[in-house]
């Protein structure tokens, strides 16, 4: 394995600023640690025959602009996360190219509209698996993945690589506490209380409110990663929970800009 290119890629990723870096052997998609498991059409292999690693990315959803959600403010800022996320990975690919290994980046989501996923809810390569199977978090209640620095604020890319890179180990402990906040708010009533994968998301109802939410250009929600207590980044922000723990100014300053910018 080529420790010497994962120090390289490693150190471009922290001249890029990028928090939060993990990889994954393309074997742990064939050994999975939980079933049922995804079909393998969806492994990185039989998207790129020359992966043998996959480099995941992660950067986060600031929680002060999560917490007026759903809003433009959070609309944007998830633009712009996106945006940077397949810069960066693009960006690793390039050098990973030019290194010698053939690399490819996958766009961060996969699909053309909340549309689309409406009439075929699956996308074709799950960053949220990639992330688990990197160490870099852990499953929720809420079917996304929890960090130990921010929770589930966070949105991930990857890059699919023919180098042997060496892979990160898995996180041991569960990170959920099961507190079942996310449940509780959901506004479309999508989310079980069953753990991951049993309790598997309602995709046509969550799908069915971000398309309400897109009609008034204030998608996606959001709601069931701004409750979630898990995450150094509450501490950070000292917000214990959303919207500041009950504080009045949070809330006010929250209403405000749910009043302007969209429909």
């Amino acid at each position: 394995m080529n420790d010497d290119l994962k120090a390289a890629v490693l150190e471009r990723c922290r001249r890029m600023e990028i928090p939060l870096v993990g990889i994954a052997s393309t074997e742990r998609w064939e050994n999975p640690p939980f079933l049922p498991w995804m079909p393998e059409e969806f492994y990185p292999q039989s998207i790129f025959p020359e992966a043998r690693s996959v480099i995941v990315i992660g950067l986060p959803i600031h929680l002060p602009v999560l917490d007026t959600s759903p809003s433009i403010y959070y609309h944007e800022l998830y633009k712009t996360v996106n945006t940077l996320l397949d810069q960066y990975t693009y960006r690793l690919a390039s050098f990973l190219n030019e290194e010698g290994y053939p690399s490819v980046f996958v766009p961060r989501d996969g699909y053309g509209s909340i549309e689309v996923l409406q009439k075929n809810p699956v996308a074709f390569f799950s960053h949220r698996h990639a992330a688990l199977l990197a160490g870099l978090g852990t499953f929720g209640v809420n079917n996304t993945l929890l960090t130990p620095e921010y929770g589930p604020r966070v949105r991930f890319g990857s890059v699919l690589t023919a180098a042997d890179l060496p892979p990160d180990p898995l996180l041991a402990d569960d990170l959920c506490t099961r507190c079942m906040l996310c449940v509780e708010a959901c506004p479309a009533g999508a989310l079980d209380e069953r753990d991951y994968p049993e309790g598997l998301t309602d995709k046509a109802a969550c799908a069915e409110n971000s398309a309400k939410l897109a009609r008034r250009h204030i998608s996606p929600c959001g709601i069931c990663i701004k409750v979630c207590p898990i995450g150094e980044d509450r501490r950070h922000f000292g917000r214990s929970t959303a919207a500041g723990d009950g504080d009045p100014r949070y809330w006010r300053a929250r209403e405000h800009v749910r009043k302007y910018g969209g429909l």
